[in-house]
């Protein structure tokens, strides 16, 4: 993939993450967002995107809070705490679509597992299946949690500025 064809990529992924901000639980807007059919072929390749841009951010925010307290439970909360509110739109749309693609769910299974090892309640080495049902647990604590204000929206000022952020 060239630059360009990533920065066309990414320009898509936040077009159809403002269409869908309108209506997270709505149809995805695919066929509304030119480009979106030849940048991913199918609605499921642009939602894997969206998961695989999700978990990247979810993750910075798990290591940067785990890796300063002791408290990993309340460090993973904060994490995915502050991943939902600066990027509401990203979260709500996939939370909405992940059940409708078996190649999401199979994603969201491994969030789920990322997200109860990374708070302690599993290791590694247990049972995946295990794992994963920790993981749904608190997932569902953490998302009936208060505070989950949206923050102020300043990444499409950021690309004004500067293109490559």
């Amino acid at each position: 993939m060239s630059w360009n064809d990533f920065y066309r990529r990414r320009d898509i992924l936040d077009a159809v993450l403002t269409a869908a901000a309108r209506d997270p639980q709505g149809p995805l807007p695919f066929d509304e967002i030119p480009g979106a059919e030849k940048a991913f072929g199918t609605r499921e390749n642009l939602m894997l995107a969206l998961h695989y841009r999700w978990t990247q951010l979810l993750s910075g925010h798990l290591r940067a809070q785990v890796e300063s307290d002791n408290d990993h439970v309340d460090a993973v909360k904060r994490a995915w705490t502050a991943a939902v509110r600066r990027n509401r739109a990203l979260y709500e749309v996939v939370a909405a679509h992940r059940d409708e693609y078996p190649a999401l769910k199979a994603a969201h299974r491994a969030e789920q597992a990322m997200l109860a090892i990374a708070a302690g309640l599993a290791e590694p080495d247990e049972p995946v299946d295990e794992v994963a049902k920790v993981g749904a647990a608190f997932e569902a604590l953490l998302s009936e949690g208060p505070g989950l204000r949206p923050a102020r929206p300043f990444d499409r000022l950021l690309r004004m500025l500067a293109p490559s952020a």
